[in-house]
């Protein structure tokens, strides 16, 4: 496998309170992971880096990740675990009262791909059959869309784009999204923070993806879009690509 991390703080943010990055356990499976903190004080990265951190340090010593069940199981523990250290953190220190982060992981191995989501950070695949959004977004606009009540076309433009229904952090208890895909040769996974959703469309990520080139190079061309769309908010993306046999293998 391949991958590639890549974070900028955007063109009008002064901090940057994205986390993630691509991380390798025992066996040489990995684990991408994309985190948009929230909070004031600049509290948002405290949230996203120490989530990372925590589910980086457990992953590298982690091996037997074999079926889906055991990379379900895996993720809602780690996941579950750091929201009691993200909520009891902020309980203990006043200035980062609120303060909490979306995250979406995925395990990637030989045999499949396993995702988990909390919030609006998004895991995408693309594959024979197309490029897919696997999560689904825990934000009252989408929650609009699922029921009715606004069109997807009304959903970019929603005053109130931006509210989110589930974070990491924020409540002594977290629900999240996990599912397992199949994950084959030649299949890419991208994982991305809402900077780079909400300013590039689906058919110019997937066109990008397709383009020749390195998956650096790819990854700071998703980047650099965003950032000609406005670039309003912090960005970054994760790429895991399954590369053909004849490239290399694993």
């Amino acid at each position: 496998m391949k991958e590639v991390f890549q974070t900028d703080r955007g063109k009008v943010r002064l901090h940057n309170e994205d986390a993630g990055g691509v991380f390798i356990n025992l066996d040489g499976d990995r684990l991408a992971i994309v985190a948009d903190g929230m909070g004031g004080h600049r509290a948002g990265d405290v949230a996203s880096e120490m989530s990372v951190s925590h589910l980086k340090q457990e992953w590298e010593k982690t091996k037997g990740i074999k079926d889906a069940e055991t990379a379900e199981t895996w993720l809602e523990e780690q996941i579950k675990k750091v929201n009691e250290i993200l909520f009891d953190h902020a309980l203990s220190h006043t200035e980062c009262d609120g303060m909490g982060t979306t995250i979406v992981a995925a395990i990637a191995t030989s045999l499949f791909a396993t995702m988990a989501n909390i919030g609006d950070s998004r895991g995408y695949i693309l594959n024979e059959s197309g490029f897919k959004q696997i999560t689904e977004d825990h934000s009252l606009v989408n929650e609009l869309v699922r029921t009715g009540q606004i069109s997807k076309e009304d959903a970019e433009h929603h005053p109130r784009k931006n509210v989110l229904l589930r974070a990491l952090g924020t409540e002594k208890t977290v629900e999240m999204d996990i599912k397992t895909i199949t994950f084959e040769e030649g299949d890419l996974l991208l994982l991305c923070s809402d900077g780079l959703s909400n300013k590039v469309s689906e058919t110019r990520m997937k066109d990008t993806l397709l383009s020749s080139g390195l998956l650096e190079e790819k990854a700071k061309t998703l980047i650099s879009l965003a950032n000609e769309n406005g670039g309003e908010d912090n960005i970054t993306l994760a790429i895991v690509e399954f590369l053909e046999a004849r490239e290399g293998g694993m």
